[in-house]
């Protein structure tokens, strides 16, 4: 019998670039999470692809007692039970940065339709008001100050898109690059406060971990200038929601761009929508038709670096501590 490779999406996208894209030699089984059928499907699985970073947990390891691999589509992995991964000693991949383009250019256009008043200006026109009662005021991101919150491969991305619009761009993370690697990307380290305080735009791309819960509270909010954006393409609880919102109406802060959120999907009695000074989407920068493509590419090539019996690669830091 082949291999089996369980599947598990959301995105029919993904599904069809699974069904295009599966390697030779192995059997795919496409299946909803948590259904009768992945349960069947997990008892003789070897690889478990998908976005399925909530299913990892002790009973995964029961379902699913044959597994050699996790491949996660997403780039993140918060929710998944890194120790009892570890106890299993199955390793668990991301994405190897297949949704990086999607999501630092989805970065970019949130700091636009910010700075530009995008939606403001679609309703007024749409409503027939062409200008509303007054132009609005609208502003250029070229000549402005960057600070980017994690310097990953997203991070890096923005960073270069950035620079293609004329900004300055520095950077926080607490793995530092080189003089020569700042200098081949065109950005410069300044420490997190520092960086707050400096910045017109600040944007986040870090991981969703104990020490980034709320990296971004009332304290640091209050650092920001009060022109500056905050742009979040991570994690929603990278950020105190709470303060946020009191930021946003108090003057703190100008403004924000939001693709991620505290709970998801947000409460419908959620302040952030009250406001007109905040963009929202529905966490969806990654996911385009490209990253899926990409996603899945990644996704079975390490599947069979497995079956050839080499090591996967993007295994999760944390499970080498």
């Amino acid at each position: 019998m082949d291999p089996r490779i369980v599947f598990v999406t959301n995105f029919p996208d993904a599904a069809d670039v699974a069904r295009e894209m599966a390697p030779s030699g192995f059997e795919l089984a496409i299946v909803p999470a948590r259904s009768p059928e992945y349960k069947e499907a997990m008892k003789d699985a070897e690889y478990l692809v998908g976005f399925v970073d909530g299913l990892v947990d002790e009973q995964l390891f029961k379902d699913g007692p044959k597994l050699k691999l996790i491949q996660l589509l997403s780039a993140g992995y918060d929710s998944a039970d890194l120790e009892a991964t570890k106890r299993a000693g199955v390793p668990l991949c991301n994405n190897g940065g297949a949704n990086s383009p999607a999501v630092s250019e989805h970065a970019i256009l949130l700091m636009l339709a910010v700075s530009r008043q995008l939606v403001r200006q679609h309703k007024s026109v749409s409503s027939g008001n062409w200008r509303g009662n007054s132009t609005p005021r609208v502003h250029e991101v070229g000549g402005k100050t960057l600070g980017i919150i994690g310097l990953g491969t997203i991070g890096k991305k923005t960073a270069r898109l950035a620079k293609a619009f004329g900004m300055t761009v520095n950077y926080y993370d607490i793995a530092r690059l080189t003089a020569d690697q700042e200098d081949a990307l065109g950005v410069r380290f300044r420490l997190l406060r520092e960086l707050l305080r400096t910045s017109d735009i600040v944007s986040l791309h870090t991981p969703l971990n104990a020490s980034t819960h709320h990296l971004i509270g009332a304290e640091e909010l209050k650092l920001m200038q009060p022109h500056a954006i905050l742009v979040n393409t991570a994690r929603g609880p990278v950020i105190d929601e709470a303060a946020l919102y009191q930021a946003l109406t108090d003057g703190t802060i100008t403004a924000a761009g939001l693709d991620v959120f505290d709970q998801e999907p947000p409460k419908p009695d959620n302040p952030l929508f009250t406001l007109d000074n905040v963009i929202l989407t529905a966490h969806l920068a990654g996911p385009t038709f490209e990253s899926n493509t990409a996603r899945v590419r990644n996704s079975f090539d390490n599947v069979q670096r497995v079956a050839r019996g080499e090591e996967p690669l993007w295994i999760a830091p944390e499970l080498s501590e």
